[in-house]
């Protein structure tokens, strides 16, 4: 069964950081590929960091600079560091794998000014 549990959401101020990680059971986690999502309020779900197997990683431009996603396939986990937040940054992260399509419950992150 798969599982991919997010954690490290909260609120923080504007300019502030935060460091998500999702640990992930169930899959062959070292050999897929994994993206963080992001659902802003009343939004669709964007993804907006992926990395590869090889470690490869790509950003949408809205992140780009500020958000870093890494994995430790030694721990089944993945990472996203996320650093100068915004208040458009606001709203639900989940991570996901292309293994089985599998997405993550979520963790919130609210940004005030």
């Amino acid at each position: 069964q798969v599982q991919l549990v997010e954690s490290g959401g909260g609120s923080v101020q504007a300019g502030g950081s935060l460091r998500l990680s999702c640990d992930s059971s169930g899959i062959p986690f070292g050999a897929n590929t994994m993206d963080w999502a992001h659902q802003a309020p009343g939004k669709d779900r964007e993804r907006i960091a992926t990395i590869t197997r090889a470690g490869d990683t790509s950003y949408t431009d809205s992140v780009k600079g500020r958000f870093t996603i890494s994995r430790d396939n030694a721990k089944n986990t993945l990472y996203l560091q996320m650093n100068d937040l915004k208040i458009e940054d606001t709203g639900v992260y989940c991570c996901h794998t292309c293994y089985k399509d599998s997405w993550g419950q979520g963790t919130r992150v609210t940004v005030s000014s």
